[in-house]
């Protein structure tokens, strides 16, 4: 190596150090290898949390502790009793001519429902007046071999035979005076137009005929449907998780959309034995009385089962409550001048304008004794 050459090797090492020092800051100034700065996440301030000047002017209650049954609540729905369901037969067809009653109507045992022109019925009077002349002939000829027989103008046989005949005569007058009786006619009231009576009183739950008078054949045996509804099923449904809650015998509470206000008992008569393969639900059976018959078929209830467990569960007064949103909330400390909105589940209405709370508080833990006070004050 030549002089020169030694003269700037120092100078050399002397750029290469610096190069790299140079990178090194480079790289510290950029973070890891040259990689974006971390994101800083900016919390949204609280919804729920409220502050206020003066805490002390919202006093605050206890919630106490309250010792329940587990609750179940399911949706069902008012259904007749069937084994207080009468089918309206009419075994006469023919043209309907009147309808005397609609569908939900109430009727009483023997009204008149529908009157049918059938000629079965004209049919059935006539076989009955041909039986009844039919046996006056054969009375007439027995009476005349009697007295032939008494004579000795006869056999015995011929007497017999003459007697056998009015035997049978007399069963076809029977039979065919049974046959009117079938048909809801009267032997002293010929005619060819039949009136179809209520066999119960009850309201009218299936009607099958809706033509006008004169227009319709009467094409079924079964036109109307009666139903005793003094007392109703409401048939619930059941998820399969749920059902070793539920068990016959048991005391049910009923709440209708209709009447939010009232509530009712029932008992549970039936638990079904086949689940719904698609919902995994079973069909219980509740039977509720109905002596003023404000319950009405179709209508949607809500069935509230009752456990023998017992639960513990929070009670507040019914003003520490607010109601905002189709939801249900309690306002509970938290720290310094601030409180928190807290949603919680309500259970039943308790004595003393209390409130049961299945859940969001515990027994022992305050809230503010009058929510809708402190709304309105963090509201203005």
């Amino acid at each position: 190596m030549n002089r020169s050459a030694l003269h700037f090797l120092p100078a050399a090492v002397f750029l290469s150090s610096l190069l790299i020092a140079c990178g090194h800051k480079a790289e510290s100034a950029n973070g890891n290898g040259g990689a974006p700065p971390p994101a800083q996440v900016q919390k949204e301030p609280d919804a729920n949390l409220w502050q206020v000047d003066h805490p002390g002017q919202f006093p605050l209650v206890k919630a106490e502790e309250y010792a329940s049954a587990s609750t179940l609540r399911v949706t069902g729905v008012v259904s007749p009793d069937v084994s207080r369901t009468v089918p309206v037969i009419s075994l006469a067809s023919g043209r309907v001519v009147e309808i005397r009653a609609r569908l939900g109507d109430s009727v009483k045992k023997g009204q008149v429902l529908l009157r049918v022109q059938s000629t079965d019925i004209s049919a059935a009077f006539s076989d009955y007046r041909k039986a009844v002349v039919d046996e006056v002939l054969i009375r007439t000829q027995l009476d005349r071999a009697k007295l032939l027989y008494d004579k000795g103008a006869i056999s015995l046989n011929d007497y017999q035979v003459a007697q056998d005949a009015e035997d049978k005569a007399k069963v076809d007058v029977e039979n065919a005076l049974e046959h009117l009786h079938v048909l809801g006619l009267d032997k002293d009231h010929p005619g060819a137009i039949v009136s179809i009576v209520a066999p119960v009183s009850g309201v009218i739950t299936d009607q099958q005929v809706t033509a006008a008078s004169g227009v319709q054949g009467l094409s079924t045996t079964n036109p109307f449907t009666i139903s005793d509804l003094s007392t109703v099923w409401i048939l619930c449904d059941v998820y399969e998780n749920d059902l070793p809650n539920v068990h016959i015998d048991e005391s049910v509470e009923i709440r209708l959309n209709a009447y939010p206000d009232k509530v009712l008992q029932g008992k549970i008569s039936n638990i079904g034995a086949v689940l719904d393969p698609s919902l995994r639900t079973a069909k219980v059976r509740v039977e509720v009385p109905n002596p003023r018959n404000f319950l009405r078929v179709g209508m949607f209830a809500t069935a509230i089962f009752h456990g023998q467990k017992k639960e513990l569960h929070a009670a507040l007064p019914s003003t520490a409550i607010l109601h905002l949103h189709d939801r249900d909330w309690v306002y509970v400390p938290a720290g310094g001048n601030k409180f928190r909105r807290v949603e919680v589940t309500l259970g039943t209405n308790l004595p003393d304008k209390k409130q049961e709370i299945r859940a969001g508080i515990n027994p022992g833990q305050e809230v503010v004794s009058n929510a809708l006070v402190l709304q309105n004050t963090v509201e203005e």
